[in-house]
């Protein structure tokens, strides 16, 4: 894949699975964040928040991925996330699975959380 420049060329890119797939999860990060603008960030497609990288997400041939830009969300639901694989940095979906929007809505607003305390200091 060519380097995207843009959200709507990133998910333009991808074959239809993957496209349908992402495109619920920009639904719902967008459902909770709607002031928070888009853009490309690692050549992946972003949401910022106060002026900070709130998520990024991406495709992979089997999966896909929500880099919730803070260990210490994905600590805070650490539970919730226990049925999702997680590394350093990202949460792994199965392409084949049932989008968890209510868990990707709390981590975004967790996010939205952090971000807006940290413009307060």
């Amino acid at each position: 894949m060519a380097k995207p420049t843009s959200v709507e060329s990133y998910l333009a890119a991808l074959p239809e699975r993957q496209r349908i797939v992402l495109e619920k999860l920009r639904k719902a990060i967008k459902a909770v964040a709607p002031e928070a603008t888009e853009t490309i960030s690692y050549q992946m497609p972003a949401f910022k928040a106060h002026g900070r990288g709130l998520v990024c997400y991406a495709a992979f041939k089997d999966h896909y991925s929500l880099f919730p830009m803070s260990m210490s969300v994905i600590e805070a639901h650490r539970e919730e996330l226990k049925p999702y694989l997680t590394g350093k940095g990202t949460i792994r979906f199965k392409m084949d699975e049932p989008l968890p929007a209510a868990l990707v809505k709390k981590i975004v607003k967790s996010r939205l959380e952090q971000n807006a305390a940290r413009k307060h200091r």
